[in-house]
């Protein structure tokens, strides 16, 4: 079953509570998210495969641990996912990026895709998948099959701000998906947004409404 990791690190709750404010203006903002995904990234990559080689100092010759050069990926979810890229890059500079786009049908009320680019080597790769937000679950659970249906096998989701709600359907549906959460949030409601949450984090990160 899924892991569910939620975030106590008093860095990333200091700045939660900056992006939670309505005053919080947009430069500010997306430099919080940035941050933010970068602390979280730093807990998400803990058990990274790694290989020892030896090196010399200027005292001497030692052996010492680098990456196992595994390959990772990074998707965001169109479009606020797009926040956390960078704030994920300046650990693993090395990631390849995609993209997964998804729009809300106004009779179903479901997601539907209408765009993946993704890299060619997606069966080698571990995948990010990233979101500010985790509300209903839907937007996720299709950005993940999306991955999974191109042959990704390894995939781990990323957010800020989740809902219980979110939570259980994204675990339902992906049971194979660990979720990383920097603040579980106490519930949506009636118009399936997260209380008391932060707002549209897209409108938020580009300044629209």
């Amino acid at each position: 079953m899924a892991k569910v990791y939620v975030f106590d690190h008093p860095l990333i709750q200091h700045k939660l509570t900056y992006i939670r404010q309505k005053d919080t203006g947009t430069k500010e903002f997306r430099e919080l998210v940035d941050e933010i995904a970068t602390l979280m990234a730093f807990e998400a990559t803990r058990d990274l495969p790694l290989d020892e080689i030896e090196i010399e100092t200027p005292v001497s010759k030692t052996k010492s641990k680098v990456l196992s050069g595994k390959k990772l990926g990074v998707v965001p979810i169109l479009r606020a996912g797009i926040g956390m890229v960078d704030g994920i890059l300046k650990l693993i500079p090395a990631a390849k990026v995609g993209h997964v786009g998804l729009y809300r049908d106004p009779k179903t009320l479901k997601p539907v895709e209408y765009y993946v680019k993704l890299p060619n080597d997606v069966e080698e790769r571990d995948f990010f998948v990233v979101d500010p937000m985790l509300a209903t679950g839907g937007s996720a659970v299709e950005a993940i099959n999306s991955l999974k249906n191109r042959g990704a096998k390894n995939i781990t989701f990323m957010c800020l701000i989740a809902a219980p709600e979110g939570v259980e359907v994204l675990k339902n549906a992906h049971p194979d998906v660990d979720i990383y959460i920097a603040a579980l949030d106490e519930k949506l409601n009636e118009k399936g947004y997260i209380v008391p949450g932060l707002g549209d984090a897209g409108d938020r990160l580009f300044g629209t409404k």
